[in-house]
């Protein structure tokens, strides 16, 4: 998988990044979202492959494209036996989120990307557009620390895991009125709060890394980035957990579904039998193999973003892969037309 389609991925979240970065600034959230799906889409749709959007922008009637469970690739087309045989067929899931942090990018502020994970049939949890309880932490804390513990636990547990005294802990947390009492918790016990006003994909994956000064993302999201999250953490060993969050008391900014009882239904028709379960990333991302990539819109921790200059822009992406397990940033100058002059710096 990751031979066949390693670099084409790539080319899909820069042309979805590229696209997005045009509106940044521009307080128009919702077109910098519209214009990296097209990109998305239109890229994805020259891959050799018969792909399955298992986490999209929502259902048919609600987003028009790259909806959940619409197909996408040369395979997928109606004259895909002109094209692909089906012996080499290559069939995958994809998660995708053309543009991550949306606020960030129509306001001009740091963290947004583009980011997808894909995986064979069935390799990817899908997730219902839920919120998720999250914990990521760097892989010497992973299996040490537990989502069902509380902040002060799992302090304890991660300063002995990283060697590092709990005040030299960072926590990322999304600045929301349902975290009030976990921040007043992490700061209690001394550690440090960095609060984000969205993108937490972004968050989670900087854990895994060291030099980021990020060493653990604690609270709710939303359920379908927790998924592609989860694929990074994964190939990169660290640790994450989610737990489905359907309670709309808990989450407190609105939730789909009408009641608590609505949305336990809804989870019930879609197999999820123990709505409270604890999912590790090997359960949100199950795939014998796993390919995550992501490339800066706004610049962030891991990514710089996208940068024009006269007839070509500049990005730098993020490739994860379990096969390989490697993680490759990959710098890329784009020439628009008959670029005057190409740029590195």
């Amino acid at each position: 998988m990751e031979n066949t389609l390693g670099l084409e991925i790539i080319e899909v979240v820069e042309q979805a990044a590229i696209a997005s970065s045009r509106w940044m600034g521009k307080g128009e959230k919702n077109t910098a979202d519209q214009v990296a799906v097209e990109a998305m889409r239109e890229r994805m749709n020259k891959i050799h492959m018969r792909g399955r959007i298992v986490i999209g922008e929502g259902e048919r009637d609600d987003a028009p494209m790259l909806y959940i469970g619409e197909e996408v690739g040369i395979c997928a087309r109606p004259d895909a036996k002109d094209f692909c045989n089906p012996e080499e067929l290559v069939e995958i899931d994809i998660a995708v989120d053309p543009c991550e942090g949306t606020n960030l990018v129509a306001y001009g502020q740091n963290g947004s990307m583009a980011v997808l994970a894909i995986s064979e049939k069935g390799g990817l949890f899908a997730a219902p557009d839920f919120y998720m309880k999250k914990l990521a932490a760097p892989a010497p804390a992973k299996n040490h620390v537990d989502i069902n513990k509380s902040a002060t636990e799992n302090l304890k547990i991660l300063s002995e895991c990283l060697n590092r005294s709990v005040e030299e802990l960072v926590v990322v947390v999304m600045d929301r009125p349902r975290h009030k009492e976990l921040i007043q918790e992490i700061r209690s016990c001394g550690a440090r709060v960095r609060l984000i006003s969205d993108g937490d994909v972004s968050a989670a994956i900087s854990c895994a890394f060291e030099g980021t000064n990020i060493h653990a993302l604690m609270g709710i999201g939303a359920a379908p980035e927790g998924v592609i999250s989860a694929a990074a953490m994964r190939c990169l060993g660290g640790h994450f957990q989610g737990q489905l969050i359907y309670d709309p008391e808990i989450v407190k900014t609105g939730l789909i579904g009408e009641s608590k009882e609505s949305n336990l239904a809804r989870l019930k028709e879609m197999g999820i039998n123990d709505p409270d379960k604890t999912y590790n990333a090997e359960e949100l991302a199950c795939g014998e193999t796993v390919l995550f990539a992501a490339c800066g819109i706004t610049p962030g921790t891991l990514m710089e973003g996208v940068r024009f200059f006269h007839g070509g822009a500049r990005t730098q992406s993020l490739v994860i892969s379990s096969q390989s397990k490697t993680a490759r940033f990959v710098d890329t100058v784009h020439m628009f037309g008959e670029p005057q002059r190409l740029q590195l710096k």
